[in-house]
């Protein structure tokens, strides 16, 4: 189904959030981490998902996004990475499939939030032409579109993993991305962008997020270089968070780890206004997208 396909849908969904929302103001920092997880292998290869729940846990993150996560695949022991990391961190999670038959099982994005999930839908970003990989293997590209509880207030957080190709295809993927941005601005909640983008911050391929309203985190809270790959010995920052609206962050920062061959981030956001209040009920709907 493509982009388009899903505005009533979302909208709709859109419409039953504020119709049952009322403004909060909180004072509590939020924080939010992403991290190219690596399959659940660390910067040397090894499995080690106990490590990345527990850096969920001592990050004090209330929101997840991850990148390169499998469900049962063979190269992962055949373990669903999503539901290990749901019962080892206690948060809830909405996974996003990018290949639904990938090493006899499924491999993706997720969002992981402390506060629930309630509606996910994960959004194709088809590019043309389409793109082939060493080998001749194909890996479309996805957004998850979760809306999330955090605090008790309504959010939305969008999670994608980008082409690492140069071309046109990633500047496709964002165009589309950009669009999405525009779409869920029209709630009025907070809404965050982010993922493994595969782009430093001086490509001109990531200008259509700026475009449309959104701020990289880094630079309104960061401190230095904010370099994350390879884990080891980052030369470069190509993973982000982007925030819309009234969100505006305290501090982020990298944090030093072998965790994955991505250093994670961890974004802390001040007291502004994070949202309004969810009543039993409003968010109460999982719906989930064919992809």
């Amino acid at each position: 189904m493509m982009l388009r396909g899903f505005h009533a849908m979302v909208l709709a969904a859109a419409a039953t959030t504020a119709c049952t929302s009322l403004p909060l103001l909180r004072a509590d920092p939020i924080r939010v981490l992403v991290l190219n997880m690596h399959a659940g292998k660390d910067a040397a290869g090894h499995p080690n998902l106990d490590a990345i729940a527990s850096l969920v846990k001592t990050a004090g993150a209330d929101v997840v996004l991850l990148q390169e996560v499998d469900r049962g695949t063979a190269r992962s022991g055949g373990i669903d990475q999503v539901g290990t990391l749901e019962r080892l961190t206690g948060h809830s999670a909405a996974f996003g499939a990018s290949l639904l038959h990938y090493d006899g099982g499924e491999y993706g994005i997720a969002v992981l939030s402390r506060g629930g999930v309630g509606y996910r839908a994960t959004l194709p970003l088809p590019v043309a032409p389409v793109q082939t990989r060493a080998g001749g293997s194909r890996e479309p590209r996805v957004a998850l579109l979760a809306f999330l509880t955090v605090r008790g207030a309504a959010w939305r957080a969008i999670d994608t993993h980008l082409d690492p190709a140069d071309g046109t295809a990633r500047a496709q993927e964002v165009a589309r991305l950009a669009d999405l941005v525009r779409e869920q601005q029209l709630a009025g909640t907070p809404l965050v962008l982010g993922g493994d983008f595969n782009s430093t911050p001086d490509n001109p391929v990531l200008a259509p997020l700026r475009a449309a309203g959104l701020r990289d985190a880094w630079v309104e809270c960061g401190a230095g270089d904010g370099l994350t790959y390879p884990a080891d010995k980052p030369v470069k920052r190509i993973d982000y968070l982007f925030l819309s609206g009234d969100l505006h962050c305290s501090e982020a920062r990298v944090i030093d780890s072998r965790v994955s061959d991505h250093r994670p981030l961890l974004v802390t956001l001040g007291p502004k206004q994070v949202g309004p209040r969810v009543f039993p009920g409003a968010q109460s709907r999982k719906l989930k997208a064919e992809s």
